[in-house]
Formats: C-alpha cells, sequence, structure tokens
C-alpha cells in the first residue's frame, strides 16, 4: 500500500490538522494537477510506511467536487504502488472491477502513471506504476 486518500476542502489547513492529530509530518509541498483536476499533498509517519494523501478539488470541473459536496470530504481512496500496470487493471477486470480511470501520468508522482479502478465492493483503489512508463 502507498496511501490512503482524503478529500478535504482546504489542503493547508487540513494538512496542519491531520500531521497535529495524527502525529505525521508535513514538508509543506502542495502539487497542483490538471490532469487529475486535484491538488494534493502528502503526510508521513515514518519513512518507508504508508502515507496519508490529502486531496482537494482543483476548481469546478474537478471529479472530487461532487465528492466534497455530497460527502463532506473523508477517506476517498487506497492506493498500491504495483509494476504492471496494465496487468494489474486486467487482474482486477477480472475479478469484478470497473475501469474509472485509464492510465495517465500524476505530476505527484515524476509523471509516474496512475489508473482508477472501483471493486464491486464499491472500493475506489488508485494503482501507481512503480517506475515511470517506458523506464
Amino acid at each position: 500500500m502507498h496511501h490512503v486518500g482524503f478529500v478535504v476542502g482546504g489542503i493547508a489547513a487540513a494538512a496542519r490538522a491531520f500531521a497535529r492529530s495524527l502525529r505525521l509530518a508535513w514538508d509543506g509541498v502542495i502539487y497542483e494537477d490538471p490532469l487529475q483536476g486535484a491538488k494534493v499533498t502528502f503526510l508521513t509517519s515514518r519513512p518507508g510506511q504508508p502515507q496519508i494523501e490529502l486531496v482537494e478539488p482543483d476548481g469546478d470541473r474537478s471529479p472530487l467536487r461532487r465528492f466534497l459536496e455530497d460527502k463532506g470530504g473523508g477517506l476517498h481512496h487506497v492506493c498500491y504502488e504495483i509494476d504492471g500496470l496494465e496487468l494489474e487493471m486486467a487482474g482486477m477486470k477480472a475479478l469484478g472491477a470497473a475501469i474509472v480511470s485509464r492510465p495517465k501520468p500524476a505530476v505527484a508522482f515524476g509523471g509516474r502513471r496512475v489508473a482508477w479502478m472501483l471493486t464491486k465492493e464499491r472500493l475506489l483503489v488508485e494503482l501507481l506504476e512503480r517506475t515511470a512508463h517506458g523506464a
């Protein structure tokens, strides 16, 4: 597991609150990703441990806007860092998961591609390729 994502209304205030209440470290870096329609930041406990990702909708057209408005934010997804993005997607699809978003580069991960799947149990899963496509 790479991280657990939470949708928030404002990253800066939420990051300070999460860091304080969960005793996490926050480096203050906020990534803006127009392809994902989001701003994101990461909080850590210890190196090598899964992170907490805070995700803020970036504008009214962001796919996260409705989640924030309908649910008030909160737990949004789990992310796994994997080898073979397309192979993992095919395996999940064979188990009944639906493709939400096909692979595309993500700013927060240095251009490594991410894809989104929704399991039969309605769990949103982000798949993060371990190395850049073609590397």
